[in-house]
């Protein structure tokens, strides 16, 4: 019985170790956005505790002076940084086959490759 359960563990932690398959390139775009979403989260939380911080420090400092208790000089800190709204990374763009480098097909012909000259016109023959 205990070697079934060792067993049945290693097995168990063999599997929670394998490795995945990788993530399609759509699949890492929206990664990369919800890891930036997470982020700008995290910086409105800090954001908004920081001002709220300042109004409780405020609100003691307030009602400390008007009970005539003795009040220490506010300590110096860096002010609260807003992050703003969140902007998602803009979307690569994808170039046009022309543009990527690739060979693009001869486009169709308007007007025939050739002219009213004639070929001696063209290309004189060298005087002997």
């Amino acid at each position: 019985m205990k070697h079934t359960l060792t067993l049945l563990f290693t097995l168990a932690a063999a599997s929670a170790f394998a490795k995945l398959p990788p993530l399609s390139p759509e699949a890492q775009a929206k990664a990369a956005e919800t890891a930036a979403r997470t982020a700008w989260t995290a910086k409105t939380d800090a954001y908004l505790l920081c001002k709220s911080q300042d109004q409780v420090a405020a609100r003691y400092r307030a009602s400390a002076e008007a009970a005539g208790k003795p009040t220490t000089a506010a300590l110096t800190t860096p002010p609260c940084l807003d992050p703003g709204p969140f902007a998602a990374a803009p979307k690569p763009e994808t170039k046009p086959i022309e543009a990527s480098g690739a060979h693009s097909p001869a486009t169709t012909a308007a007007s025939p490759p050739s002219s009213n000259q004639t070929s001696a016109q063209t290309n004189p023959a060298p005087k002997k």
